[in-house]
């Protein structure tokens, strides 16, 4: 053995360690005198109360596995019913759209035909108002004397003809 190695070994470690084992023990004696000295005794009806709450968490597990399952059905039923939902307002959706496609295209066609140059679309013996159209240009247009137009037509107020106004001409 090296003389310098044995020297320094003065080490207070495992006396430490011994003095901590023995306080540790002391406590421990002076706790389990404390504990025995309460004298505690168990209760009679112990087993009893043990018992109603044994009996009582079982119930309540029971009520617990219930209302589980009816949570579960009732999520079923309510996404069920938000799939049908989805489904209907899909369609519905569809056939707005739908609809607003028809309106813009009826709204295109009144446009399209103001466009046009001399009398508006009518059938035979008719003819359409147009934008600027008075009883005297209308008479020009289709060669009927005002006079006639206003006997063929007694509720038209030649003041206020409208747009689109069908007005007959024979």
């Amino acid at each position: 053995m090296d003389t310098i190695s044995r020297e320094s070994n003065n080490s207070y470690l495992p006396v430490a360690a011994v003095l901590v084992g023995v306080v540790a023990l002391i406590l421990g004696i002076a706790a389990l005198a404390k504990v025995s000295s309460l004298g505690k005794k168990v209760p009679d009806d112990l087993q009893d109360r043990l018992t109603s709450v044994e009996s009582n968490s079982t119930s309540a597990a029971t009520a617990a596995d219930k209302a589980n399952k009816g949570v579960d059905s009732l999520q079923r039923s309510s996404q069920a019913a938000f799939d049908s939902i989805g489904a209907a307002i899909a369609e519905m959706k569809d056939s707005v759209q739908k609809l607003q496609e028809a309106a813009k295209a009826h709204a295109v066609a009144p446009k399209a035909a103001k466009g046009g140059e001399g009398a508006a679309a009518a059938g035979p013996g008719e003819y359409k108002v147009k934008s600027g159209d008075t009883g005297t240009k209308i008479a020009r247009a289709t060669g009927v004397a005002l006079s006639e137009l206003e006997t063929l037509n007694p509720s038209v107020d030649w003041r206020r003809l409208k747009i689109g106004q069908t007005i007959k001409t024979k």
